[in-house]
């Protein structure tokens, strides 16, 4: 049975959602100078009033963490909100789960779960029925690291296959993102992984806990595409920039792991031939859009989430270029926002929404929000949506969930369910979820 069930319209009054402490000026950059996950603890700018949410205002109010620094073209932040916002009811669908990272629905109905601590389980489609999933390889689970994202093969229905990444611990020391392949089996109340096999690994491994990414998304060729983080720390995130380095990439491979002979590295001397484009800061959102093609968003500094297009051979810029500012509020590196042969996003966010899980809305649920893409906020607790038309966001609006959003996903029934996550309590080895279901109630 349903837990709990809400109405909200987005966007909502938000300043309903927080307290005062939260809302006094100088709060909302209560960061340290080093750590993505203290910048993930605190609300990185201020969440819309109701005087804010209007039609065609934009949902951000808060200063800029680099208010000198100027869009590169009108629209490209800022987005206003859209005239025909609906009426989202949400359902409690399942709770006290361990601390997800991933939802993927399956054919039947059903959903196939990632927890950090290395837990994979089916849930039922009612949420109340959990089948763990034996046969995951190891993990490193500390900070940021653990088992990450699971995909379903394009042909999953007829070969049972999952695609999922992990922080993988590396021989002779250190870590770094992998990417595994298994048949999912289950029958009754057991199910495992068969013949799984790593297909790819990132590569330098790096003694770090933080920036593994990461995103799979099937390209309409079957390709598989994977973006990464760049493993944070300075010096080593500048291998962003260095296409001899796994690091801070977007990677296309075959089903097995291999480089397609297409790629745009492929026989240049030094570069990895996996890699599609670079010059990425961490990737923790991507998702097709209606025409097939890669969309992606990276958690920038403080300051400076961006959505990209990635394609083949292009830098998008990181370290060189970057909206926002260092944790500590120092430039980043020279301070500069473009630079010849360095692409710019079609849309970054300053303030930060965090990213997590996006999904392209293709049901009939919310026809508003159809070809839209949906985000996880987790520094905006919520849902963001953007509407496009072509390589530009025309409006972005914010559905509040009051929680930290992990993971994002359409379902079958043209329903959105959302991975919320709550972070260890002091003592504690993890944290726990709830996944929530988004009808209309219109």
């Amino acid at each position: 049975m349903p837990i709990h069930t809400a109405r909200r319209r987005a966007p909502l009054a938000r300043a309903l959602l927080l307290s005062a402490a939260v809302m006094m000026p100088g709060a909302a950059f209560a960061q340290s100078a080093e750590s993505e996950q203290d910048r993930l603890e605190h609300v990185d700018g201020n969440l819309p009033d109701a005087a804010a949410s209007a039609a065609g205002q934009s949902v951000e109010t808060a200063e800029a963490n680099a208010p000198d620094q100027e869009p590169a073209f009108a629209g490209q932040t800022r987005a206003p909100q859209p005239a025909d916002s609906p009426e989202v009811e949400t359902t409690t669908l399942a709770e006290g789960l361990p601390h997800l990272w991933a939802i993927a629905p399956m054919p039947d109905g059903r959903m196939l779960v990632t927890a950090k601590a290395g837990e994979m389980m089916i849930l039922s489609a009612d949420g109340q029925t959990r089948t763990e999933v034996s046969g995951v390889p190891e993990v490193d689970a500390r900070e940021q690291g653990g088992l990450l994202d699971v995909a379903l093969a394009p042909d999953f229905a007829s070969s049972g296959m999952i695609y999922f990444t992990f922080a993988e611990p590396r021989e002779g020391g250190g870590n770094g993102t992998s990417m595994a392949r298994a048949k999912l089996s289950a029958e009754g109340d057991a199910a495992s992984l068969e013949d799984m096999e790593v297909v790819f690994r990132q590569t330098p491994s790096y003694e770090g806990n933080k920036h593994f990414g990461s995103r799979i998304v099937f390209a309409p060729d079957g390709k598989v595409l994977l973006g990464v983080g760049e493993r944070s720390d300075d010096p080593i995130r500048e291998q962003a920039q260095n296409l001899g380095s796994g690091l801070g990439k977007v990677f296309r491979v075959n089903a097995d792991g291999s480089a397609p002979e297409d790629n745009p590295f492929v026989g240049q001397e030094g570069a990895q031939p996996e890699i599609w484009s670079y010059g990425h800061r961490n990737i923790q959102s991507a998702a097709l859009d209606a025409q097939g093609r890669l969309w992606t968003i990276e958690h920038g500094p403080r300051g400076g989430d961006e959505l990209n297009r990635p394609e083949a051979g292009k830098n998008y810029g990181w370290p060189v270029i970057t909206y926002g500012i260092e944790y500590g509020g120092s430039e980043v590196n020279e301070g500069i926002t473009a630079k010849d042969g360095m692409e710019q996003p079609a849309y970054y966010w300053d303030p930060v929404i965090g990213p997590s899980g996006m999904a392209l809305y293709s049901g009939d649920e919310f026809p508003q929000w159809r070809d839209a893409f949906l985000v996880g906020g987790l520094v905006t607790q919520g849902l963001v949506v953007l509407r496009m038309d072509g390589d530009r966001v025309t409006s972005e609006e914010r559905i509040p969930l009051e929680a930290r959003i992990r993971d994002v996903a359409v379902g079958g029934d043209g329903a959105i369910y959302a991975v919320t996550e709550t972070r260890p309590a002091a003592g504690a080895s993890q944290g726990s979820s709830t996944i929530l279901r988004l009808a209309s109630a219109d």
